[in-house]
C-alpha cells in the first residue's frame, strides 16, 4: 500500500490545473491513478477524491486528460474556460483532428468554441450522429437541446456562454425527486377550507416578507413591510427576471436613497467592519464592466430554463442564487434573491395555485445552512480575487474574475433550496394550517363557555399558549378579571385539548 500511494500521480482536471497553472475554483471530484490496483474513494466537504487503478491511467496528452476529465470528474466549463484561455490552439487542433468523430473530442470542440468564442480551422462534420452535451441521467438539461450541426452535438446547457450553470443529479437531489413536494404541498393543503387557505396565506405572506428583512438584520416600517407583500403577491402571475422588471422591483423594497436607475456601476462587496479602517471581506463580486453581460445571460437562462422543462426547483435555485451572486444592485440583493425563489417556484405551478409558503422562515431558522449555500460558492471563490480596499472602503479588483461567475456548479445550492422548501413545507406551512384549524376550533368552544368579543377571546388563547396552556396571574388581573375560576379553568383545558401544554410560539 505504501509503494501505491507514493505513485500517485495526479488525473484529469487535477493533472491539467497542475500542467497549464490554472487558477480555479476546486472541481467536485478530484482524480488520482495509483500505480499499482488500488482503488479508493474519499470524501470531505463537498469534494469527492478518487483513486483509480493503474491501468485508468490515460497517458501524458491534452487530449487524454481532457477526455478522461469528462469522463470522471465531470464537466468543469469554468476550468475548461480557463485552460483554454492558455493552451496552444494547435495542440488542441491536433487532439480533435486526431479522433474528428470521437463522442468526446467533438463535446470539447463544441465547448473549446463555446467557452473562448472562437473558431477553429475545421470543417464542419458531414455525418454521424448526434451525441447529448451532457448526459441527462447525469445534469439537468434543457429540452429540446439546440442541434450544432457542425460538431453534431444536442446542447443541452442550461445557458449560453454569457452565464451557464451546471447542476448535478446527485444522489440528494434524485432522493428530493422521488419525495414528490409539491404533491405533498397539495396534500397537505387539501385538509383544510379555502376560507381557513386565504386567512393563512394572507398571515405567510407577512411572515415571509419579515423572515427575508430579518435575515439581513432588518426592521421594515410598516409601509415597506405592505409594500414587499403586494409584490409577493403578484409572483404568480407577473415575470420579475427581466432587467426592467429588476430595476422596478429593487426600487419598491429598499429605502427611498437607495434606488438604483440602472445596474451599480461601481464595485461592491459582502463584508463587515471589524476594525478602524479594517474590512473582513466575506464575497467580492463581479467587476462592474462584467455586469451587464452576465446578468443578460442570467435573464436568457432563466427563459431557457422556463421554456426547456428544467425542474422548478432547480430553475429557482439557478436564477436566485445566480442573482446574489452577480450582485446586480447597491442594496436590495439578498430580498430580490429570496423573492425570485417564490416568483419562479410559483409561476412553474410547483406550489398550488394561490398559495405560498415562507421559504425565508425556513432560512432563518436554519441560518448556518443558508450561509453555508452562499459560501459553497463564495469561499472557493475568494482565494482567487485579487482586490485592495482603500482608505474609504472602496474596491479595486485587480484581475479578471469573469468566468468564475459565469460557470458556476450550483449543485449546493439546489441541494440546499429543496432543503428550505421540505423544511417550510413540513413545518413553517403545515404548522401553521394546523395551528389556525385549532384556533377556529379553541375560538368555537371558549364562545360556548363565555361569549366574549373576538378580541377579547383571541388575548386568552394567546397569553395561554405563552404560558403553556395556562393564563398567568398578571394577565388575569390585568385583562380577565371579570372571569370566574372555573370560567378560567375550562377556558384552559379548552386551550390545552387543542394545543397541548407545549403550546406553538405565536
Amino acid at each position: 500500500m505504501a509503494e501505491e500511494q507514493g505513485t500517485l500521480r495526479k488525473a484529469g482536471y487535477a493533472a491539467l490545473i497542475e500542467r497549464y497553472e490554472l487558477n480555479a475554483i476546486p472541481n467536485w471530484h478530484v482524480s488520482r491513478v495509483a500505480g499499482g490496483g488500488m482503488h479508493r474513494i474519499t470524501s470531505s466537504e463537498g469534494v469527492v477524491e478518487e483513486t483509480y487503478p493503474s491501468k485508468y491511467w490515460p497517458g501524458d496528452t491534452l487530449g487524454s486528460h481532457l477526455e478522461f476529465a469528462l469522463k470522471y470528474d465531470g464537466t468543469n466549463l469554468a476550468i475548461l474556460a480557463s485552460l483554454f484561455q492558455k493552451v496552444e490552439e494547435k495542440d488542441f487542433l491536433n487532439y480533435v483532428r486526431s479522433k474528428p468523430t470521437g463522442k468526446y473530442a467533438r463535446r470539447l470542440w463544441f465547448l473549446y468554441e463555446f467557452l473562448t468564442g472562437r473558431r477553429l480551422p475545421l470543417e464542419d462534420l458531414k455525418q454521424g450522429n448526434y451525441v447529448d452535451l451532457l448526459d441527462p441521467e447525469q445534469y439537468y438539461t434543457a429540452a429540446p437541446a439546440r442541434r450544432v450541426r457542425r460538431q453534431r452535438v444536442n446542447d443541452n446547457l442550461l445557458g449560453d456562454s454569457r452565464f451557464c450553470p451546471i447542476v448535478r443529479r446527485t444522489d440528494t437531489l434524485r432522493s428530493f425527486k422521488e419525495a414528490n413536494l409539491p404533491e405533498r404541498c397539495r396534500k397537505v393543503v387539501s385538509g383544510y377550507p379555502l376560507e381557513l387557505l386565504k386567512r393563512a396565506v394572507s398571515y405567510l405572506y407577512s411572515k415571509e416578507t419579515k423572515s427575508s428583512f430579518e435575515i439581513e438584520h432588518i426592521k421594515p416600517s410598516s409601509t415597506r413591510t405592505e409594500r414587499f407583500v403586494s409584490l409577493l403577491r403578484l409572483a404568480e402571475t407577473e415575470d420579475f427576471c427581466e432587467k426592467a422588471r429588476l430595476i422596478d422591483l429593487q426600487n419598491r423594497i429598499v429605502d427611498p436613497r437607495f434606488r438604483d436607475p440602472d445596474y451599480r456601476t461601481s464595485q461592491n462587496y459582502v463584508g463587515e467592519t471589524v476594525a478602524w479602517q479594517k474590512e473582513n471581506v466575506h464575497f467580492v463580486c463581479p467587476r462592474p464592466e462584467d455586469l451587464a453581460d452576465l446578468m443578460e445571460g442570467l435573464i436568457a437562462a432563466h427563459k431557457r430554463m422556463n421554456e426547456g422543462g428544467v425542474s422548478a426547483v432547480i430553475h429557482a435555485a439557478v436564477v436566485a442564487y445566480g442573482f446574489v451572486f452577480l450582485h446586480p444592485f447597491e442594496d436590495g440583493n439578498g430580498r430580490i434573491h429570496r423573492f425570485l425563489i417564490h416568483n419562479i417556484l410559483a409561476r412553474r405551478g410547483f406550489t398550488p395555485k394561490g398559495v405560498m409558503f415562507p421559504v425565508s422562515a425556513a432560512m432563518l431558522k436554519n441560518l448556518a445552512d443558508y450561509d453555508a449555500s452562499l459560501e459553497a460558492f463564495s469561499r472557493p471563490l475568494m482565494a482567487l480575487v485579487e482586490y485592495t480596499l482603500d482608505e474609504d472602503g472602496r474596491m479595486t479588483v485587480h484581475n479578471d474574475t469573469a468566468l468564475w461567475y459565469r460557470y458556476i456548479d450550483m449543485t449546493p445550492q439546489a441541494e440546499a433550496l429543496f432543503r428550505f422548501i421540505e423544511q417550510t413545507i413540513d413545518t413553517e406551512f403545515a404548522k401553521e394550517l394546523a395551528f389556525l384549524a385549532n384556533y377556529d376550533r379553541t375560538k368555537k368552544a371558549i364562545q360556548e363557555i363565555v361569549d366574549m368579543p373576538d378580541r377579547q377571546i383571541d388575548l386568552f388563547i394567546r397569553f395561554c399558549l405563552q404560558n403553556n396552556g395556562r393564563l398567568s396571574a398578571n394577565k388575569r388581573a390585568s385583562h380577565f378579571d371579570f372571569l370566574s375560576d372555573e370560567e378560567v379553568a375550562r377556558m384552559e383545558q379548552v386551550v390545552q385539548f387543542f394545543y397541548g401544554t407545549d403550546a406553538p410560539e405565536v
